[in-house]
């Protein structure tokens, strides 16, 4: 949680490549502290949503990227757009444009903590050496790398946001365990941080408002991991509702996508997200999380 509506941000234009589920929440703090937002979307009905909100939307030129001069005013930049395999298509959407964004004062980019790869369950930090294992976190570190050699040739600072696993409003556990017939799998000794998509937001606007020389590298992840048996049989407790059916992994039973996510476990600290001036956690664990979402219903 971090204190918006006070125009912390007035003079200050944030634009953001990509108008995801977190990026959106950060687009609406940015406004309440007197930024002018501009984002990006694919979107014709989001566009126009975003519009009413009070979001400018850049589109594309007819060669694909952005007009030269749409990011002139430019000041700070969060890149929310996912990555390709050799790469970032949103720096390849924007790279005429940023040449010419004279006033760039930060660049955030939103990564993911899957570039850690497997740790055996061990606590982690910052400082762990990246091991991405799979196709989607090894383009993720390339995209870091681009984002922060940007960064270097305009002078700005650069924050490296590593996000664990997201939920929230719209984006959990909840409809799966209503609509019955559940299974968990369990893996014994598999844990897994995630955190909430306001803390996300809070997170990135505590970075921009208190900029750092050079480059940082910041874990997004609440401070309590857990087992998937652990969460979806606490919450299914916390509901009323039955317990979910616990399953042994079985790799060859998973789809390609949860058998990656189950051969690998680690445990984040987030002690730098904590040490953001103003900065602190709304949910610091998914019990915290989900009784705000059930209260929000």
């Amino acid at each position: 949680m971090i204190i918006a509506g006070e125009g912390r941000l007035a003079g200050r234009h944030l634009t953001i490549l990509g108008m995801g589920y977190s990026a959106r929440a950060l687009a609406r703090l940015a406004l309440a502290e007197g930024a002018h937002v501009s984002a990006t979307t694919r979107d014709a009905t989001k566009a126009e949503a975003l519009r009413r909100e009070g979001i400018d939307i850049l589109a594309p030129a007819q060669t694909g990227a952005l007009a030269l001069d749409a990011m002139d005013d430019t000041t700070d930049l969060l890149v929310s757009a996912p990555p390709g395999p050799e790469g970032c298509p949103a720096y390849e959407l924007a790279a005429r444009a940023l040449a010419n964004a004279g006033r760039l004062g930060w660049i955030g980019y939103f990564s993911s903590t899957a570039v850690y790869g497997d740790c055996g369950g061990e606590w982690i930090d910052e400082s762990r050496p990246p091991a991405p294992r799979s196709p989607d976190a090894k383009a993720r570190l390339i995209a870091e790398d681009i984002w922060q050699e940007a960064a270097r040739r305009h002078g700005a600072a650069c924050d490296i946001l590593r996000i664990s696993g997201i939920y929230g409003p719209g984006r959990n556990h909840l409809a799966a365990l209503r609509a019955g017939g559940l299974h968990v799998v369990d893996k014994p000794g598999q844990v897994f941080n995630r955190i909430h998509r306001d803390d996300i937001a809070g997170a990135t606007l505590a970075a921009m408002l208190s900029l750092a020389a050079g480059e940082r590298l910041i874990n997004l992840a609440d401070g309590n991991p857990c087992s998937s048996v652990d969460l979806l049989c606490g919450l299914a407790d916390m509901l009323g509702l039955p317990l979910p059916v616990v399953v042994p992994y079985d790799p060859a039973a998973l789809s390609p996508g949860m058998a990656a996510f189950f051969a690998e476990s680690r445990r984040l600290r987030n002690d730098r997200m904590l040490a953001l001036p103003g900065f602190v956690m709304c949910y610091p664990d998914w019990r915290a999380g989900y009784r705000a979402i059930l209260a929000e219903e």
